[in-house]
């Protein structure tokens, strides 16, 4: 029986990292891992969070992003060990030198695979809770999950085969969509046809205007995003709108375009739930809304 309060976990590159006690001041890589840490603790155990979560079109947490007050990028190995956490949570793009960098200065330091599937949503739930020293919370999260995609499931598992839609994800990131993501991974529980995967495509191959012709999709979801004015969102758009090739496309022709919610579209945390009721809700209408402030936490924080 351990009465002194460590613990262990091994993390995704094999590293064994022990901890005291429960870390009180965390700090994380990505915005998913914040997410998933405000799904298990309240906001004042996080010394610092991404800067993207204060962005109103790609957070669904503004008002708890708002309570804290260091917002980081990519910060450099010297720049986290300043901000004292008791534990840094990276994710598998992160540069193993920094990586190396921050243990070789005291820091527990956790790695995390980055979700490309709903399960791997999950199995990051399990491994950041068992980092911060509350697995039970974490399987709690993930039955939250769970009960979720059911209800989803519920409502999609009546729609017939010949009324499923067609989707086309037009993404800023235009090799995004295909197969080997966490959107496609969505495409499927939401039961709709991801035309992008359907056409053959993996993660990270481009879409052409050509392919997009032969997919013929009934939807065509567009970008929100425009890093805050500094990228001309609407000039992408147009590219394709007014493309006289494309005037065939039957989404086009009919306008059915659709500006998704890229706050869930894009969520790889417990709350890519709501990426699959979001996809949903684009093809199939009004039986699938739910409020933008939408989350999944086992917290009595509130997010409004």
């Amino acid at each position: 029986m351990n009465t002194t309060g460590s613990y262990s976990v091994t993390d995704l590159t094999g590293t064994k990292v022990t901890f005291p006690s429960k870390p009180k001041r965390i700090l994380t890589f990505a915005m998913y891992t914040d997410q998933i840490v405000l799904g298990l603790v309240a906001s004042d155990h996080l010394v610092g969070i991404n800067t993207l979560l204060d962005d109103p079109v790609l957070s669904n947490i503004i008002p708890i992003a708002k309570k804290i007050t260091k917002k980081i990028g990519n910060p450099s190995a010297e720049e986290v060990l300043s901000m004292k956490p008791d534990l840094v949570i990276v994710s598998d793009w992160t540069q193993a030198e920094k990586i190396q960098s921050m243990r070789d200065l005291g820091l527990k330091v956790v790695s995390v695979k980055s979700p490309e599937t709903i399960q791997d949503a999950k199995d990051a739930v399990s491994q950041v809770a068992a980092a911060i020293g509350e697995p039970e919370k974490g399987r709690q999260l993930i039955g939250m999950m769970d009960k979720k995609l059911a209800e989803i499931r519920e409502k999609t598992s009546k729609i017939k085969p010949e009324q499923r839609k067609n989707i086309v994800l037009l993404s800023l990131m235009t090799a995004y969509g295909g197969t080997g993501c966490a959107y496609d991974d969505a495409c499927r529980e939401a039961n709709v046809i991801n035309g992008i995967a359907a056409a053959g495509l993996k993660n990270g191959q481009q879409l052409t205007k050509e392919m997009l012709i032969k997919i013929n999709p009934d939807i065509m979801l567009l970008p929100v995003y425009t890093g805050q004015g500094s990228y001309d969102t609407q000039a992408f758009i147009d590219s394709y709108l007014k493309d006289p090739s494309l005037q065939t496309v039957k989404a086009i022709k009919e306008k059915r375009l659709i500006y998704p919610r890229e706050q869930f579209i894009y969520n790889c945390s417990q709350d890519i739930v709501f990426c699959v009721q979001e996809v949903a809700r684009c093809a199939y209408g009004k039986e699938f809304d739910f409020p933008d402030n939408a989350r999944l936490t086992v917290t009595d924080e509130k997010n409004e």
